[in-house]
């Protein structure tokens, strides 16, 4: 089996940010962190230490993962970029055992359907997919954009989607990626849909998933998370990381209709009980939650 590493290189100051964001592809980190390396050790432990090792630049730190073969690379890469965009992160990002050729294409073979909740299946464009009754299909074809279903965090988050949205509301999906949220949240009955995204691809992507699914109530536009957002809603989700759902406590209720619904996801487990304080704070109440492999999705309401 072949593997390839994603490596990022950040400031010191930004580790432990990164390695929260670097955990959403996978938990088994590595990571570099050379801060307490002085020429004075070299007198501790002889020859141990290597030279190389003491001249590392020790502003700066990098963390590491590993995909097997049977992971997406371009997902995960994209993945990780709109979400260091989002937080303001400059990073570099570099791969090794992929040619920079082969993303755009070589990991459609290991996208299959996937079935979330009772009755979503995610199709990819390209497969073949005999439905049942039953089914809510959406098909998508990614590109570079967040978002095919098979993460745990997207999983989640549809799954809430099944059980909270309502006929005739009014919608937003912050952070949309390739629009699979929003686009699930129309085929489920609501009335109209924002789909916000920081990335301009990921925008396009979504406007193309969305003709693709044959949805016209959803708008899809660039913005920095809610600021492009208007009125009032019923639903909300979003799917991103714990610190810019953080970030969104603060005016988020402002959005959000007084017996309307907000679902977040993107959530490791080690930022969850922050996530659930802070906006217990900003007057919301926790009223479900979902978890899967350390990842979390929350369903507040405001506090009456």
């Amino acid at each position: 089996m072949s593997w390839t590493q994603i490596r990022v290189e950040c400031e010191l100051s930004e580790l432990d940010t990164v390695s929260a964001v670097m955990s959403m592809v996978d938990n088994g980190l590595m990571i570099e962190d050379y801060s307490d390396v002085t020429d004075g050790m070299n007198a501790i432990y002889g020859e141990l230490l290597d030279e190389e090792i003491k001249n590392k630049d020790k502003t700066k730190a990098a963390v590491s993962v590993y995909l097997s073969e049977h992971r997406s690379v371009p997902e995960a890469i994209y993945m990780l970029t709109s979400r260091f965009d989002s937080l303001g992160i400059n990073v570099k990002i570099e791969t090794k055992g992929m040619d920079e050729t082969d993303w755009a294409n070589c990991w459609k073979k290991y996208y299959k359907p996937v079935m979330i909740g009772k009755n979503i299946v995610i199709v990819p464009m390209w497969e073949e997919y005999e439905p049942k009754p039953s089914d809510v299909i959406v098909r998508m074809d990614p590109g570079m954009a967040f978002g095919t279903g098979t993460h745990e965090t997207t999983a989640l988050c549809a799954e809430f989607i099944e059980k909270y949205i309502k006929r005739g509301v009014r919608a937003l999906d912050v952070g949309t990626g390739s629009g699979i949220l929003a686009i699930l949240a129309s085929k489920l009955g609501a009335d109209s849909v924002d789909a916000l995204d920081i990335d301009a691809n990921a925008v396009k992507v979504a406007k193309e998933n969305c003709e693709q699914n044959g949805v016209l109530n959803v708008t899809c536009r660039q913005s920095d998370l809610i600021r492009s957002a208007t009125g009032k809603y019923d639903f909300i989700s979003a799917n991103i990381v714990a610190d810019i759902i953080i970030r969104m406590a603060d005016n988020v209720g402002d959005f959000l209709a007084s017996d309307g619904i907000l679902v977040v996801s993107g959530i490791i487990e080690s930022q969850a009980e922050q996530v659930v304080s802070v906006f217990t704070a900003k007057g919301f109440m926790l009223v479900d939650k979902l978890d899967k492999n350390d990842w979390n999705a929350f369903v507040f309401k405001k506090k009456v």
